[in-house]
């Protein structure tokens, strides 16, 4: 009797003890599933504080961030020249100074010519055929590989879509009209323009209109209608010209890649989701304040023209004429141009056969 009692009991506290383990235990992981993991992210931009479209579209960027983490992500905006300089983003990310920025790549072409072709090209990829390419095409495998070189991941952060050719002091008649001309303007267009004759000039947002008014540079481009309208140029330039040096610009989202890989999937997966939206919305921004902004600028006497067929036919030699000489300064340029080439030439047709064909109908 005393053997049974002696067992029954050591068996009620044994259970008992189990019991509470397994208690405590499910506590434990309960608490470690429900616990925040707070993220805080330093992004740091080329633009001044609140500006339109691009700088406004990061600042919904964080909020949705917030939003879709349950607050788990919070994402600090910091406008150019608060944290770093407009143009010193790059080095700042990757050297781990800041977490993130939002700028656009052909302002890096410094660092490496190859950088300048996914931010696009003259005559090249307009929005929605940059998208294909990045997505579909290979351009983000190829742009994250020769970003990680610098500690860097970029993703996708807006699109511009077609961008007006620029303002000009003087009508552009002819290609003799070009020769001397200082203008600013970046990336490939502007290497494309210099074998035209132009002085290319690289200038932030804050130096332009003053640059254009004092006569130190004579003509610049900007973007489009909605953005231009605000700065002004009007005032001081009355020609504004059709584009074709960036008819698709990328602005990109950048990580700094070890900062990135420190990152849970799910966090990853968020702010990579977002990322896509705010890329799409900020074409759509585009397209209705350009629309808008357009009927504005034909109140204020400005003359719309386009450029001369003898400068187009010019334009599309030289374009030709720096990829050959880009690529033989630079491997990581031909690889790109390589994937890039037979993907434009393809969209390039289908383009024209639906999207050309039916703006002619309408």
């Amino acid at each position: 009797m005393k053997r049974r009692v002696f067992l029954t009991t050591t068996a009620l506290t044994t259970a008992s003890i189990l019991a509470g383990c397994k208690r405590e235990e499910s506590s434990k992981y309960r608490v470690n599933i429900n616990k925040k993991r707070k993220v805080e992210i330093k992004l740091s931009t080329s633009w001044p504080a609140n500006f339109p479209i691009m700088g406004e579209g990061v600042n919904r960027f964080a909020k949705k961030v917030n939003l879709a983490s349950d607050g788990e992500i919070e994402i600090k905006v910091y406008p150019k020249n608060i944290l770093v300089p407009a143009l010193g983003v790059f080095d700042a990310c990757s050297s781990g100074q800041i977490d993130a920025f939002h700028s656009g790549p052909y302002y890096w072409k410094g660092k490496n010519p190859a950088f300048s072709l996914f931010g696009g090209f003259p005559f090249g990829f307009i929005s929605n055929e940059m998208g294909a390419w990045m997505h579909f095409g290979g351009g983000l495998e190829l742009w994250r590989e020769l970003y990680a070189k610098y500690n860097l991941y970029p993703l996708l952060g807006g699109n511009t879509d077609v961008q007006m050719g620029g303002w000009f002091r003087k009508e552009i008649k002819s290609l003799k009209d070009l020769k001397g001309l200082k203008m600013r303007i970046p990336g490939l267009g502007g290497e494309v323009v210099a074998k035209l004759g132009v002085n290319p000039v690289l200038l932030p947002a804050g130096e332009i209109y003053t640059a254009l008014e004092r006569g130190t540079i004579d003509a610049t481009e900007w973007v489009g209608p909605a953005l231009d309208i605000r700065m002004g140029f009007y005032k001081v330039a009355k020609y504004y010209y059709s584009g074709f040096h960036e008819p698709g610009s990328v602005l990109e989202l950048t990580f700094n890649k070890k900062f990135w890989d420190s990152l849970s999937k799910d966090h990853q997966n968020i702010i990579t989701s977002c990322a896509n939206e705010l890329n799409s919305t900020m074409v759509f921004d585009f397209q209705a304040q350009n629309a808008k902004a357009l009927k504005e600028l034909k109140k204020k006497d400005v003359i719309l023209k386009n450029w001369p067929d003898e400068i187009i036919k010019e334009a599309k030699k030289a374009l030709f004429m720096v990829i050959e000489e880009q690529s033989k300064k630079s491997e990581d340029f031909k690889r790109v141009w390589k994937n890039i080439e037979p993907f434009w030439k393809a969209n390039r047709d289908w383009t024209s056969l639906g999207l050309k064909n039916y703006l002619n109908m309408r």
